[in-house]
């Protein structure tokens, strides 16, 4: 076994972006082995799209029966499995979204898909995001990301009619404010930026209910109100992301429904795969839906494979038990974070809700530091935690959202080795 291990390291040379010099072999619910045997708590749910962890033997059991019938056929065709999954997103997103979209084969297009479909129902063009937020890796998509580092190298690909707008980050608020006085000014400053800094010509406004890359922003809770006031008086459709945040994450099926504000598109990717199936969805309301199937169409969307398991993933989750259990998860981590910080100065600002957790790492001044940050991910890993780290390593906070089965014993188990790494990275 060794000697193979080191041969697969040796094609590391060949990979385009290579990888970290560890080969993983085994993974069982929140916890991942390499090839040594040691033992690591996966806090990122492999890329946040393991919402049930390493091989759920229920989702490996549904997987199995339909491979042996079916696993893809062209989306021309019905199937029962795209069907029932159609029927049950139907049930679980807002009500208005009465409209599924599955020839999509992951965010990244599901994202786009939404935009096109506003662009397509209103004839408009215009599109706001906000900075900070991810949206997607297409080039489209990665235009309007809030991440400018991310366009760099991609002067010659850019689109037009873009405009990225501040956040509701009230930890550092742009415009300088505290939100208990603001009345919210950063939906108030978004007129602004559509009669000054836009074509004026806005057709949908695509959004993160909870940043996910970008910092783990949790907005308050009036916030997407005022929003949906906003696209409603603007005339714009209001997207919700929620690739990161969907099926369960929050402790809610949706964050949709943690900020009780409905959408008028609602894009759904990552955990619904429950043990990392691929499989991406747009819900949306009926106006929406009369784009042309041409105009958004993927080879592997609507993979019965892949159905099958979100119909498994969604009926163990969409349980008042399950979602329960993320809240109390959720909850015990924060609170034990909010303690570190009396003993941690360089623990800044602690923010959450359910399972999508993010805390940032500050200086003697209260700055971002984005070194330090770095070097707590290294400790986390030699105490057998792997995390993320906002912004592709770029920004200072450090993420925790370990696959949703996560017990109690297990949440004690991620604070006390994050505790312990917090105290090697101080010696």
């Amino acid at each position: 076994m060794e000697n193979i291990n080191e041969e697969l390291l040796k094609l590391n040379t060949h990979f385009f972006n290579p990888t970290e010099d560890v080969v993983m072999v085994n993974g069982k619910g929140i916890y991942l082995y390499d090839e040594k045997g040691r033992e690591y708590i996966d806090c990122a749910a492999g890329t946040f799209n393991l919402s049930l962890g390493y091989s759920h033997p229920d989702i490996l059991e549904a997987v199995r029966k339909q491979a042996e019938n079916l696993i893809h056929v062209t989306s021309s065709y019905m199937t029962e499995p795209v069907a029932r999954l159609v029927e049950k997103l139907v049930e679980i997103t807002p009500q208005s979204l009465t409209k599924i979209h599955l020839k999509v084969s992951g965010g990244s297009t599901a994202n786009e898909g939404a935009i096109k479909m506003a662009q397509n129902y209103n004839g408009k063009n215009g599109v706001i995001s906000l900075f900070r937020s991810h949206v997607g890796q297409t080039i489209y998509t990665m235009n309007a990301s809030g991440l400018s580092f991310r366009r760099e190298p991609f002067q010659g690909l850019l689109s037009t009619g873009i405009t990225h707008v501040p956040p509701a980050y009230c930890y550092r608020c742009f415009y300088n404010q505290h939100p208990d006085t603001c009345g919210m000014q950063c939906v108030d400053r978004i007129n602004d930026f559509i009669d000054y800094a836009s074509t004026g010509n806005i057709s949908a406004m695509i959004v993160e209910p909870i940043l996910g890359n970008g910092d783990n922003i949790v907005p308050p809770m009036d916030y997407f109100k005022k929003l949906r006031k906003l696209a409603d008086e603007r005339n714009f459709a209001l997207i919700f992301d929620e690739i990161q945040t969907g099926i369960g994450r929050t402790g809610h099926m949706f964050a949709a429904d943690y900020y009780c504000v409905e959408p008028d598109i609602m894009t759904i990717a990552k955990g619904l795969g429950g043990s990392g199936f691929q499989i991406a969805a747009i819900a949306a309301k009926p106006e929406y839906s009369n784009m042309d199937g041409h105009h958004h169409s993927f080879t592997y969307g609507s993979n019965v494979l892949a159905s099958a398991a979100a119909l498994k993933t969604i009926e163990i989750i969409n349980t008042p038990l399950f979602l329960a259990n993320i809240k109390e998860t959720g909850n015990y981590i924060v609170s034990y974070l909010k303690r570190l910080q009396e003993k941690y100065p360089f623990i800044g600002d602690v923010r959450g809700v359910g399972l999508m957790i993010g805390f940032e790492i500050v200086n003697e001044k209260g700055e971002p530091d984005t070194t330090l940050t770095n070097q707590i991910k290294k400790h986390a890993f030699y105490n057998g935690l792997l995390m993320r780290t906002s912004r592709y390593g770029f920004g200072n906070v450090i993420k925790i959202r370990p696959a949703l089965t996560l017990t109690l014993q297990e949440a004690e188990e991620i604070c006390s080795r994050l505790e312990k790494t917090f105290e090697t990275t101080m010696r």
